[in-house]
């Protein structure tokens, strides 16, 4: 691990150079790609390896079969996303799908049958608030979000109609889905057929879960500022809510008999913004009921303090209701997201699962229920690693040790686990464990790896106010030139995130990670930083006191992160820049506007510019002018509160039908800084969505940056 202690920031003059007029911006940017693009520039090499990097074909969405040895995965292949799966014995993937196109349309819910024999998924992203599916190949004829299905002999997907959130009956042969509020089921092997409604109601339902028989269903329905638990035996067509409340209730689990259900119970807390920390709450709690009469028990309830507020995991369900009527779940006793789990009729005190400094993150309960399969960065902070803990408290084992990275398990009917995994220098593949160690379940892939790729060193560092701060460096082979490498930060989104010393679990950041590899490749020493208010360090990291729109805390990380950088012997400290997206393109854009004596040029993606408008696009009811005191402090943490000392020059890269972060932020720092003469080029996408659906649209990105930057930052 190298560490090091503070130092002042280097003297760090402007570097003369000749910039062009705020009139051309534009038109320089574009026949910059148009160079890039063609088969004879000089940089068609590079371009090269970042296409291979970029265009790797990612995984997602990894499921197992209950009852069978089966598992599916999603795999993106330079846009282009397929349905794959692999069964036992032999477990060699192929796809059961056979989309070509980089039309954007995302392949996402994906659903196995018990038996293995079908799977169901969503083809096409969620609408915004104008009811618009994204359409980011601007195809005029518009796109759709429906529902299909495919056979696991390979016979074909079938296109069965709008909806999404699909689920499966244990035998394939019915498929339970949303749309429109609605909750409809149709032949899942007949697209002709059509869709029957179950539930027209109030509000809007999620989580839809199947009791193991089949003949009950449950649901959240979501209602605003409460939430409630639907259940309706599928037969005689009664909904009923259970144990209603005035608390948000969610995540419905069936015990395994089918006779009780288990859900999440939060106290409401109307006064809760995003983007301003939240330690503590009214304690959650676990609420168990007996759908026949209605019957409800309090099984758990969380301690004040630490732990108070629910934490999540990724997973289909936040608890789980496994064998012995033991129910595990996910808390923050410690301050950490561990596991726990307590008895179904409430009589004993919760016990530890996996706890201890760590953070679990992605689980699963394997066949039988006695076992819950997890990742967490225990006892390797910068990674995830895969373990197996029982239910009832006795221990932990850890299923894959080393360097590596795992996530994402599933655990076969026999046994077998399959999972996603990297490392420093393979992208992201499924895998599974065998008698004779790990396999990949698509073996091809492994002749297509990328070369040249550098191991990124663990690093960590002071941030501005002392906080200990974790990054991922990333170096240039051989010695740094005379005066050393120029440096870039790379600054996550989210920023619920956790960059890793390897290729990211989430197709966003294996991008980010891929253009890092790339750039130090190219010359550049990259630091990616694990700024305040990021998971994997622990609830008190995460909830940073003043992060965000409540004082930008987090700035400190970035400019202890330029402070190292500046004072490494094979860093230029007068060239150091600094790129991002969403959340790290708001800290980008704070780099610029607040220290532009240091970070000489940036490249900010769909950032976050001012907090005001930004909160409120997340909770609409947000009045900046009914809160007087928030909003002020919104804006003062924002970086259009420092643009009169924004001076280095920067390249704005957002799609216009961005449903997380308005693209109003873009228009209005582009004209504000404008205004002040500082140079601006931008890369507009017309109708791409905030996570770029577009593989050409991530390399157009990339290389705009990287154009960007070796004018800015390499050009004397």
């Amino acid at each position: 691990m190298q560490t090091s202690s503070p130092m002042p920031v280097r003297p760090t003059p402007q570097r003369r150079r000749s910039v062009p007029a705020a009139g051309i911006h534009q038109a320089v940017l574009l026949l910059v790609l148009a160079v890039a693009a063609s088969p004879n520039a000089s940089a068609q090499s590079r371009q090269t390896d970042l296409d291979a990097l970029v265009g790797w074909p990612f995984p997602t969405a990894l499921t197992a079969a209950p009852s069978a040895p089966v598992v599916a995965w999603v795999r993106n292949e330079r846009g282009a996303r397929n349905v794959w799966l692999a069964e036992g014995p032999e477990w060699t993937g192929r796809p059961v799908t056979s989309f070509a196109r980089d039309d954007g349309q995302e392949v996402a819910g994906l659903a196995i049958s018990a038996d293995g024999n079908t799977v169901a998924f969503v083809r096409g992203g969620a609408p915004n608030r104008a009811g618009e599916i994204p359409n980011p190949d601007s195809d005029p004829a518009g796109a759709l979000r429906e529902i299909w299905t495919a056979a696991s002999d390979g016979g074909g997907a079938r296109r069965l109609g709008p909806g999404h959130s699909p689920i499966l009956t244990r035998d394939g042969s019915w498929v339970i889905y949303l749309n429109g509020g609605e909750i409809l089921r149709r032949p899942a092997d007949d697209p002709d057929a059509a869709a029957q409604s179950l539930v027209k109601g109030r509000g809007s339902p999620g989580e839809l879960s199947l009791s193991p028989d089949g003949a009950s269903l449950a649901w959240t329905s979501r209602r605003g500022d409460h939430a409630f638990i639907g259940v309706m035996e599928i037969a005689a067509g009664e909904v009923r809510y259970m144990d209603p409340s005035v608390d948000q209730d969610g995540s419905p689990v069936w015990s395994p008999d089918g006779s009780e259900l288990a859900f999440v119970r939060i106290p409401p807390r109307r006064d809760r913004l995003p983007f301003f920390a939240v330690r503590e709450s009214l304690p959650w709690s676990i609420r168990v009921v007996r759908p026949a009469d209605g019957a409800a028990r309090t099984v758990f309830t969380a301690d004040p303090g630490p732990g108070s507020l629910f934490q999540g995991v990724s997973a289909s369900s936040s608890i789980f209701w496994g064998a012995d009527n033991h129910i595990a779940f996910p808390w923050e006793r410690n301050g950490y997201t561990n596991l726990y789990s307590v008895r179904a009729d409430g009589s004993e005190p919760p016990r530890g699962v996996a706890t201890g400094h760590f953070e679990v993150q992605y689980v699963t309960l394997a066949p039988g229920g006695e076992v819950l399969v997890f990742s967490s960065n225990e006892g390797d902070t910068d990674r995830q690693h895969l373990w197996r803990a029982p239910l009832d408290g006795s221990g932990a084992e850890q299923l894959t040790p080393g360097t590596g990275i795992e996530w994402q398990p599933g655990v076969a009917a026999d046994g077998t686990v399959a999972f996603l995994a990297s490392s420093g220098v393979v992208p992201a593949h499924a895998e599974l464990l065998a008698d004779d160690g790990r396999r990949w379940l698509a073996p091809r892939a492994r002749e297509a790896l990328p070369e040249g790729l550098v191991e990124p060193r663990q690093v960590v560092f002071p941030a501005a106010d002392g906080m200990r701060i974790h990054g991922q460096l990333f170096l240039p082979d051989g010695p740094p030139p005379p005066g050393g490498w120029p440096g870039l930060l790379f600054l996550h989104g989210g920023s619920r995130r956790q960059m890793l010393l390897g290729f990211h679990h989430r197709g966003y950041y294996h991008n980010a990670y891929s253009f890092n590899q790339h750039l130090a490749a190219n010359g550049y020493a990259v630091l990616s930083v694990n700024y305040r208010s990021g998971i994997g360090y622990g609830m008190e990291f995460r909830e940073a006191l003043h992060y965000g729109a409540d004082g930008a805390s987090e700035f400190n990380d970035v400019m202890g992160a330029g402070v190292y950088m500046a004072g490494r012997d094979d860093v230029d400290g007068d060239r150091i820049g600094l790129w991002g997206g969403s959340y790290g393109g708001y800290l980008t854009a704070h780099g610029l506007a607040r220290a532009s004596d240091l970070f000489k040029a940036g490249v900010d993606i769909h950032g976050v510019h001012d907090w005001n408008p930004v909160i409120r696009n997340f909770v609409p009811s947000y009045d900046p002018a009914a809160r007087p005191d928030i909003a002020r402090r919104a804006f003062e943490s924002s970086p259009m509160a420092f643009v009169d000392r924004w001076t280095s020059p920067v390249l704005l890269i957002h799609g216009d039908d961005d449903r997380n972060v308005p693209f109003s932020e873009s228009v209005e720092i582009a004209e504000v800084l404008r205004q002040r003469g500082v140079h601006v080029e931008q890369l507009i996408f017309p109708d791409e969505v905030h996570g770029f659906l577009l593989h050409r649209n991530w390399m157009a990105a990339f290389q705009a940056a990287e154009d960007f930057f070796n004018r800015f930052l390499k050009e004397d």
